[in-house]
Order: C-alpha cells, then structure tokens, then sequence
C-alpha cells in the first residue's frame, strides 16, 4: 500500500444513489424517507438505455428514470435533501443544456445540488444510442472543456468560449444558481488523469472502479482494492496540491450487507470477485458487518484514506439507517 497522508478529518455523510420506482407517489416516499433518516443526499446516475443485449452484456443494471427529472422532483418533495447525479455523462447532453438544468436545479432547489461529472464509461450504451464511444483522452479531453463551460455558464458575463469540443459566444448564462460562484461539483472515475483533474478541479471527488474496459466486470474490481484506493488517492493528491484539503472525498459502497455473520458473507461475496474473505472485507467499495463493525471500519478508511462521504444503494437505506444514525456528523 502507498504511504499517501489522507485530507483532514472531516465529519461523516452519506448519500443514497437510486435508480428506479414505479411510480410518481413511490419516488417522493422515497425522498422523503432519505431524508428523514438523515441521509445527506439522494443521487441517480444517468443511464438511458433499457432491457435489451446492450445492457445485458454491460452488466450494468437498468436506470428506468431520467436523472434530471427525478433530481427535481425529489428536491420538491423534501427540505434539506441534497440532490444530484452520480454523475452526468457530459456525451449524454450538449453542454449548454446541460449548464442551464443544472442551475435550474439549483436556482429551484434552493441550493441544494450536487452537480456530478463524468467522462462516460458504458460502451455499448454509447453504441445502442448511436453515440462514438472516443477515445478515453478524447473523452477526458471533453469533460475538462464541458467543466471549464459548466463554470462559466454560471458566472456573469458574455460567454466567450472556442474550444475543440465546446463552444459558445454572444450571450450570458442564466439563470444564475443560488450557490456560489457555482453548485459543488464532483468529478468520478478511477483512473489517473480523470483522478488528477478531480483533484485539481473538483469539490467532491468520487472513487469509483477504473471501467477502462467499458463494462462492469472483473478488471474494475481488482483496480478498486484497497491498496488500489491508496494509488487513486495519490493521484487525487498530485492533482490537487495545496488545496487537497478542500476537497471532500467520497465513495460508493456497491455491496453493503449488515449481518452478523460478516466472514461468511465476505468468503462467498469475495469468490465470486476473485477476492479472498479478507481482502473483500476490507475492499473500499464494500461495508459487510454488524452495525458497530461497519462503524468501525467507515472510521478505519476515514483515518486511512480521509474517505467521509459514503454513497449506498436504495435497497439499503433501511438497514444502513442505524450507521446513519451513529455516525452522520461525527
């Protein structure tokens, strides 16, 4: 493992990312009870395609709900629940459009969004929707134009901007968003350059696997372990310099099982990743233990990587409660 000093000690928070619900009443309950639990935050991601060989072979699973619309809705529904996308594929959306939702989201949200940014991953939701799936430079490239954007949209003035993939001239972004001088952002990934460029750009920056293959699969996992979370710590830190202390590090943790039996769990979970019980207790994207253990070990990866912001799945929120209610602020 890398010898890489975490960022200063910050308080817990976590998030829920979600992805479905089968109706408008369903959506809002679900809001409401993220919230009510002291949830910091409800996330979507932002996939579009539905069931079908594309997906099937991604090994991704099925986003039935568009993000934004569902970004909103929640926010209508509650008070203090922060929202966001986890995170926008900046292909998906011309960046004017893209710009102008997000601080709509914010201006009607009251400040409440956490605008999330990403180069895009799933291949063949690139190829089902007709998209070129470029190069990862390429996309990076992209993104790091679509942010420069993203910032001056929300700024005053004319936009001037001739970019190779963004461009905008002849007119001011509006409207303004309520946080200043713009929504926190969040850049995800697992690989070095997008890694640097959150950590030199980014509010929030969010571990995920290193999908370089473009599908969910063997490969992200073992570039996810925990000595590779200290690599990918370490390139956030050479992206960041000074201000590595700012920024707020977060992570998704994919398998979350409360149970007492947490070897068990973790032998069987850990075979079918190729990952020994112990290594799969300790992979940074999994929280498998009683509600103490879980604790215990959120606050070890705090102390190790300064990891303080958890996102879990909604099939979670209930059983993850009493973790929340422990920890959330401390």
């Amino acid at each position: 493992m890398h010898d890489v000093d975490p960022p200063r000690r910050r308080p817990f928070r976590f998030a829920v990312q979600s992805f479905n619900a089968s109706s408008a009443s369903e959506w809002r309950e679900r809001a409401v009870r993220v919230e009510a639990l002291g949830y910091s935050a409800l996330h979507l991601a932002d996939h579009i395609i539905g069931p079908g060989p594309a997906i099937e072979r991604s090994r991704h699973p099925i986003q039935a709900l568009a993000a934004v619309p569902a970004m909103a809705m929640a926010a209508e529904a509650t008070s203090t629940l922060r929202i966001g996308s986890r995170v926008f594929c900046v292909d998906y959306r011309h960046p004017a459009m893209l710009a102008k939702e997000a601080a709509t989201l914010d201006l009607l949200s009251d400040g409440r969004l956490e605008l999330g940014l990403g180069a895009g991953w799933l291949r063949d939701e690139y190829e089902a929707i007709g998209l070129d799936f470029d190069p990862p430079g390429t996309r990076i490239d992209r993104l790091t134009e679509v942010l420069d954007f993203v910032q001056a949209h929300m700024q005053e003035g004319e936009l001037e901007i001739r970019g190779d993939h963004v461009h905008a001239r002849e007119y001011e972004g509006v409207p303004k968003p309520v946080q200043r001088p713009h929504p926190p952002i969040m850049i995800g990934g697992g690989s070095p350059r997008v890694l640097r460029l959150a950590g030199a750009r980014a509010d929030i920056v969010s571990f995920n696997f290193n999908n370089r293959s473009g599908q969910i699969g063997p490969e992200g996992i073992a570039l996810s372990t925990a000595e590779e979370t200290s690599r990918k710590l370490g390139w956030v830190r050479e992206g960041a310099g000074d201000r590595f202390d700012e920024i707020e590090l977060e992570i998704g943790a994919y398998f979350t099982v409360v149970t007492d039996a947490p070897e068990v769990t973790a032998e069987g979970m850990g075979k079918a990743f190729g990952l020994g019980r112990d290594e799969m207790l300790a992979f940074p994207h999994a929280l498998i233990g009683s509600v103490d253990g879980i604790c215990a070990e959120l606050e070890r990866r705090r102390e190790v990587y300064g990891i303080h912001y958890v996102t879990v799945g909604d099939d979670a929120i209930d059983v993850f409660a009493p973790v929340v209610a422990k920890l959330a602020g401390a």
